[in-house]
């Protein structure tokens, strides 16, 4: 018998990562590395999300992989030549840094097979997952470990035992380029209970500029909504349209919102990509000092440039 079943409520522990996407935005870079292993300063970004699922407490994670992604599973695997080349060197330093990134969870690989969307890619974690609460993290999006967003969603999903999102405040033109929420205020100013998501609104008829970026704690009864979906645009299944069905009422549990204020970075944008780069980089201890000087030096001389014509 599930815990659900008994009535009680399991500690989440599971994460999803979905990184079966083919990078094209990236090309030529992406041609032979999943665009997951794009390094921001010195790890690659799929490491700053399971660092995050980690320090939320969600100690399994599954990654969900396609073709071509071999490097992602031998980067959270331990590299014995490496190892001990680093440790004879007595680089203790670097040797630290390559076991953390096999020692942060248990780490799990699952081929989607066919890239059709989101939600087929989480529909095909339910094996793993089980019939208990998980979280989605998606891995092209950063949020700043100064900013710890996933556990306080794990908070509110505990609290009030319903399906968690986080949403952002975007400006009204940039709307409709993202899922967008339709809301009811709650006791709390930075969570809301959603009624409706809408996909790629125009933004004249938004229904707000809370937007949906990639964090999700989910109730198992997503993976039946997942599972009776009618394929979108491009043949895909959207996880998108399976929340709005929960958030319509269409399934046991309501939907709720966590308005993320802090740090993101969109690192499946180039120019995002470079952005996260740089403003991580002026805070790295070992390069901070001398990047933030160099990137100060480098706005006077665009700022001298511009002034000239």
């Amino acid at each position: 018998m599930s815990h659900e079943a008994n009535g009680a409520h399991p500690r989440v522990t599971k994460a999803v990562i979905p990184a079966a996407g083919l990078g094209t935005r990236f090309l030529p870079a992406t041609k032979a590395m999943p665009k997951e292993m794009l390094p921001i300063v010195d790890k690659p970004a799929i490491q700053y999300v399971v660092e995050e699922a980690a320090a939320a407490g969600l100690d399994d994670v599954l990654i969900i992989t396609g073709r071509n992604k071999g490097n992602l599973s031998n980067h959270f695997d331990s590299v014995p030549e490496l190892e001990f080349t680093l440790e004879r060197k007595g680089d203790e330093g670097r040797l630290g840094r390559v076991h953390k990134s096999s020692e942060l969870a248990e780490v799990h690989f699952l081929r989607q097979g066919q890239p059709l969307g989101l939600g087929h890619a989480v529909g095909r974690s339910h094996r793993h997952v089980g019939d208990e609460s998980f979280a989605v993290l998606l891995g092209d999006d950063l949020i700043d470990e100064r900013d710890p967003l996933l556990t306080r969603m794990i908070e509110e999903h505990d609290r009030r035992q319903a399906t968690v999102i986080a949403l952002m405040e975007v400006p009204q033109e940039s709307i409709h380029l993202y899922g967008c929420a339709a809301v009811e205020a709650t006791d709390d100013p930075d969570v809301v209970k959603i009624t409706e998501l809408v996909e790629k609104p125009d933004a004249a008829e938004a229904p707000s500029n809370l937007a949906v970026i990639g964090r999700y704690v989910l109730r198992p009864e997503i993976f039946g909504l997942i599972e009776n979906l009618e394929p979108g645009r491009g043949g895909e299944y959207q996880l998108t349209d399976a929340l709005n069905e929960l958030a319509q009422g269409h399934g046991k549990d309501p939907v709720y919102g966590v308005i993320f204020r802090g740090r993101r970075y969109d690192t499946g944008d180039r120019a995002d990509w470079i952005k996260a780069n740089l403003l991580l980089g002026v805070d790295h201890p070992e390069l901070g000092a001398e990047l933030s000087a160099w990137v100060q030096e480098f706005a006077e001389r665009l700022r001298v440039r511009d002034a000239e014509g």
